[in-house]
């Protein structure tokens, strides 16, 4: 089953639990799906084709918002399915914007820098008729960071005659961009963490972590867990994982993804497929979808799922895991917090008034230790396992606005 049958189904039966289930026909697909055909020239001077795509699912609750990845496997239905995500994930954080998701199917290892450039500006050429500040708005995701968004930003710009910099958020602060987005996913979803650890009144010494992933979500986790006093005391990439049951140190492994690889020097290097199945206190999958599985999800040791990455656990998975008592914070709510401070971005940036770190970073505690409670509150006053209650609150809210509107 695909990724986008598995959301379709979820929201399904979170408009079937809210008596809502009319709205599923316009909610299953996107508003709006556009693919595109353009050619890059490679540095050999040749011209080489490319496939990229934009799905919009629902702009009830403001503009579209959501990633760009460049990925040899991004495809119609992953695209689809991230969209409808992103509305829920907006919904849920509380920030007046709808769900979008785009891609290019490409392999970004085999780019030069040149090449990557070209691509950027020649894929927001190409789906420039679609996106704008008050229609859709992008931002970094797989294989995209700051630099992507600065090229996006200024080829739109160009095409428009005039500086647009909200047309694209996740730019570098150099180019318009918002200080303390690039921490902004990892460190909300250690908010959740925090948030739990003062509710259930725990220890944060006594608890233990094992992420999986050391990227753009994962290492600021990593490091605001640290600074909490949760012990990672396992990490991986995607070519090994490193533990160490005392707890690793952020800037020994930091130093060490330099390099690509997870520094042997900072404990037991052991296959990076088993940190999945370490009995810890939190797991955070943090790199890529449908990693727990129904082959794995019984091996599930830890008590909370913290999900960073987007779609990590199957629909299948969650049965068993709900079973097993595990409980899970979805990734529409624990990987939030890069979308709300992309709102702060867009909102800076049409204002012209920019925030330092600290202010952005306070406000997204409080926003998504908020969102947190709302969804805790539903979870734990329904008895509902917690995919369930995070996507009830986005389907009714959603809902909720449409009606509003007449629509």
């Amino acid at each position: 089953m695909s990724e986008f049958d598995d959301a379709k189904k979820n929201l399904k039966d979170a408009l079937e639990k809210i008596d809502e289930q009319e709205y599923y026909r316009r909610l299953e697909n996107p508003e709006r799906f556009l693919e595109v055909n353009f050619s890059v020239e490679i540095d050999s001077g040749k011209k080489k084709s490319f496939t990229g795509y934009r799905s919009q699912h629902n702009t009830a609750r403001g503009p579209g918002k959501g990633g760009i990845r460049f990925s040899s496997d991004v495809n119609e239905d992953e695209v689809k399915a991230l969209s409808l995500w992103m509305s829920l994930k907006c919904a849920i954080a509380d920030i007046p914007f709808g769900g979008a998701k785009g891609g290019v199917v490409v392999d970004p290892e085999n780019l030069s820098e040149s090449e990557e450039e070209r691509l950027s500006r020649n894929y927001i050429d190409a789906v420039a008729d679609f996106i704008g500040v008050d229609k859709d708005v992008p931002a970094p995701d797989m294989n995209t960071g700051g630099k992507h968004m600065a090229w996006m930003m200024d080829e739109y710009s160009e095409d428009n005659r005039k500086e647009i910099p909200g047309v694209i958020t996740g730019k570098p602060v150099e180019a318009f961009g918002s200080k303390g987005r690039a921490e902004a996913t990892g460190y909300g979803a250690a908010y959740v963490i925090e948030k739990i650890i003062e509710e259930e009144q725990l220890e944060p010494g006594n608890l233990t972590a094992a992420v999986q992933g050391f990227g753009n979500a994962a290492a600021p986790a990593v490091e605001r867990l640290e600074e909490i006093g949760v012990n990672v005391v396992a990490v991986s990439d995607h070519i090994s994982a490193v533990r160490d049951p005392e707890g690793l140190e952020f800037q020994e492994l930091k130093q060490a993804e330099e390099h690509g690889i997870v520094n042997k020097d900072s404990g037991e290097t052991f296959d990076n497929q088993e940190i999945l199945e370490l009995d810890v206190d939190f797991l955070i999958p943090a790199a890529i979808e449908g990693v727990i599985t129904v082959d794995n999800a019984e091996d599930i040791s830890a008590d909370y799922i913290v999900e960073i990455a987007n779609g990590p656990t199957t629909r299948e998975a969650d049965e068993l895991l709900e079973k097993q008592e595990v409980t899970v914070i979805p990734d529409v709510l624990a990987n939030s917090g890069g979308v709300t401070v992309s709102y702060y971005e867009w909102v800076q940036n049409r204002s012209g008034d920019y925030w330092d770190r600290e202010k952005v970073l306070d406000k997204l505690r409080e926003n998504i230790q908020s969102a947190y409670m709302d969804f805790r509150e539903l979870r734990d006053d329904e008895n509902l396992y917690g995919r369930e209650a995070a996507y009830m609150i986005g389907a009714r809210k959603i809902v909720d606005t449409m009606k509003s509107r007449g629509e």
